[in-house]
């Protein structure tokens, strides 16, 4: 889908946003205006890095938003060497540098890009954030052991034969060096509780990004990055992975006919059923619009496809009423596909060949299990169990 135009946005808002984030680190003198996005030295500076990402966004009238920053981001950082050269040439031919253009450069991009990028942002930023702990951590101990040190000279001066003008000008220069290590020690420690606070922000802001606020289950963005985690777990320990895609059956007549905060509380309920199963080892999440997603690990097909189908069957004997009208909704059930992920060629697969399980079971009637066909290519690929060494 084609995006549609950005106004220009004006030279003061992307300046301004990054400068309240720069604002959380501390006072910095602001960067010189470049030109053209510029590599960062060995040793980056965050601070200079905001600054130069804020001045590159500003001067090209960029819209601020994920893609944006983070196209400044490896422009300026050095990560992306050909988007920085071609937006070198673009700027010397007297051409502009436009949101449409930089989609161009970089591809189609859709929601999870954006998630994706968003994530890169975040995890560079806690870098610097982490960084910046470190600093203040060791700094903070430094001069704590300067300040020992200098009250140590000051006693055996004032314990010494001399008293002359020499000697208490040195007491009282040595003096007002402690008291300034003691407002040293008072502003590290400040900034490391900064720090810390921020820190704790971001995790944060992360949970809340990938927490679905309507069931109160992992949103996909989550899930994404749990497959991901436990397809390399497994297959490191040799334990069996499942997956199946869930959907509720005929949602979209009981949001006809009950209204959408109905089937909100529709939604709810089923992502209770669906939990009430998972453990440590078995992840739901909602995966979109009435779809779920259900991750089983250490489990084998049949024993995933059993604690499932007690799930389906626990939704379909319950009775559910409208509460606002006292209206039945009648018999609530979902369908899902099965797919062992090992049994697929790769961990892509396993996900497509869960949804065509899923189209499968709704086809067949609804409110069933169908278990995706396992890919005999891939049986010589499956992860072999550990074993305990013999004694």
């Amino acid at each position: 889908m084609d995006r549609a135009p950005l106004p220009p946005a004006p030279l003061s808002a992307p300046r301004g946003l990054l400068q309240r984030l720069v604002m959380l680190f501390g006072t910095v003198t602001a960067a010189p205006e470049p030109s053209v996005p510029q590599a960062l030295p060995a040793t980056p500076d965050l601070h200079a890095q905001l600054a130069t990402i804020a001045d590159f966004l500003a001067e090209n009238r960029l819209h601020l938003s994920h893609t944006t920053l983070c196209v400044a981001l490896d422009c300026v950082s050095g990560n992306d060497p050909r988007l920085s050269g071609a937006i070198a040439h673009r700027r010397e031919a007297g051409e502009p540098v436009t949101f449409e253009w930089l989609a161009e450069m970089r591809g189609p991009q859709g929601p999870a890009d954006e998630a994706q990028a968003l994530t890169r942002l975040t995890d560079r930023l806690e870098d610097g954030i982490a960084t910046l702990a470190t600093t203040a951590i060791e700094a903070g101990r430094a001069t704590s052991e300067y300040r020992s040190a200098l009250g140590s000279q000051v006693a055996e001066l004032q314990d010494g034969q001399g008293t002359g003008a020499v000697l208490s000008d040195l007491v009282a220069i040595t003096r007002a060096m402690l008291e300034r290590t003691r407002e040293m020690e008072t502003q590290m420690a400040r900034s490391e509780k900064q720090t810390r606070a921020l820190h704790r922000s971001l995790e944060d802001a992360r949970r809340a990004a990938e927490l679905d606020h309507l069931t109160g289950l992992p949103n996909r963005r989550a899930f994404e990055a749990r497959f991901d985690r436990e397809v390399v777990a497994a297959r490191t320990a040799g334990d069996p992975l499942c997956l199946a895609f869930a959907d509720i059956d005929r949602f979209k007549r009981i949001n006809d006919a009950h209204g959408h905060e109905a089937g909100d509380r529709v939604l709810r309920v089923v992502a209770s059923v669906l939990g009430e199963i998972s453990d440590e080892r078995c992840h739901v999440a909602r995966h979109g619009g009435e779809e779920f997603v259900v991750l089983f690990r250490g489990r084998p097909m049949d024993e995933a496809l059993a604690l499932l189908d007690s799930a389906r069957e626990h939704l379909a004997e319950r009775r559910m009423v409208n509460r606002a009208t006292d209206v039945p909704f009648g018999k609530v059930t979902f369908s899902a596909g099965l797919a062992d992920v090992f049994a697929q060629a790769d961990p892509r697969a396993a996900l497509k060949a869960a949804d065509e399980a899923l189209y499968a079971a709704k086809k067949d009637g609804r409110n069933r299990i169908v278990c995706a066909p396992v890919d005999i290519r891939t049986e010589a690929a499956r992860p072999i169990p550990l074993r305990p060494h013999a004694a």
